[in-house]
């Protein structure tokens, strides 16, 4: 184990790969109502979906705290690691790169973090390419290069019904947020410079979709890509979703998955959101 690879639980990586890649998560925490949890240990979406819908539940998220990483770090370098990529999601999201810099610089140079800009399978892409990268024996310096190519290399777009969950949660302005609720509109986000931005606004759920398809095959440009389609309790909407992104890419298209996000993004994007990041692999 020359390098390994450190990602968190934003990743959200399908289940179909859970084993094939060596990767260590290390998780966020999620709090509802004052009960804490670590995301995909204690605290899952369903739970999240269930408090945002009454309303009057508080729900919050925080990143993991130095100690985690620290922990996790020296665990790898004990068992034989050479040196160590940490992948993580956007800081203008969360304070996660933070806390994992400060491990980093705790224990050395040994340690290498990447700002992903970005989450959910924008930056599970970036941690598998790091992944597979020090399973072919690259030295430290190429699986970080690896894992930032891939970051660079995803586009993450997204739905959801309202924008009050991000602005409660401080992802977007309240501006912005408070502009779509007194229009009406549906409004697709996307990930630009790390920050959470609108894109485009439409009337319907229904047109926001299809512009949805359009935009991911437009940030798919000529060459082969994967996808990933992430929801939260929006099973239809995400498989839909996929049966038009992949009709439309044809035999562009490598690798297909649909996942449930994790309760971390679940608390600010709220029930019936419905995402697709495009990885272009080249």
């Amino acid at each position: 184990m020359a390098v390994a690879v450190v990602t968190d639980s934003t990743a959200y990586l399908p289940a179909e790969l859970h084993g094939t890649y060596d990767l260590t998560v290390v998780p966020l925490t999620v709090v509802i109502n004052g009960d804490e949890g670590r995301e995909g240990e204690e605290m899952f979406p369903g739970e999240v979906a269930r408090a945002l819908r009454t309303r009057r539940a508080a729900v919050s998220t925080s990143r993991p705290a130095p100690s985690q990483f620290v922990a996790a770090y020296t665990e790898l370098l004990d068992a034989g690691a050479d040196g160590i990529v940490s992948v993580h999601l956007s800081s203008k999201l969360s304070g996660t790169y933070d806390a994992a810099m400060l491990a980093a610089a705790e224990i050395g140079p040994r340690i290498q973090v990447v700002d992903s800009g970005t989450t959910g399978m924008g930056l599970g892409f970036a941690a598998l390419a790091a992944a597979a990268a020090a399973r072919d024996n690259q030295d430290l310096p190429s699986v970080r290069a690896e894992a930032a190519a891939h970051a660079s290399q995803v586009s993450t777009l997204f739905y959801v019904d309202t924008l009050e969950f991000l602005r409660r949660g401080g992802r977007m302005g309240a501006a912005s947020a408070l502009l779509g609720t007194a229009l009406a509109v549906k409004p697709i986000l996307h990930v630009l410079d790390g920050a959470i931005v609108v894109r485009d606004k439409v009337r319907t759920a229904g047109r926001a979709l299809a512009r949805l398809v359009d935009l991911a095959v437009e940030a798919s440009g000529t060459g082969e890509v994967d996808i990933a389609v992430h929801h939260l309790e929006a099973a239809d909407r995400a498989g839909a979703l996929a049966d038009a992104v992949s009709m439309r890419l044809g035999d562009r298209l490598r690798d297909c998955y649909i996942t449930e996000i994790g309760a971390v993004v679940a608390a600010h994007v709220g029930p019936g959101a419905a995402g697709v990041v495009v990885h272009r692999r080249s």
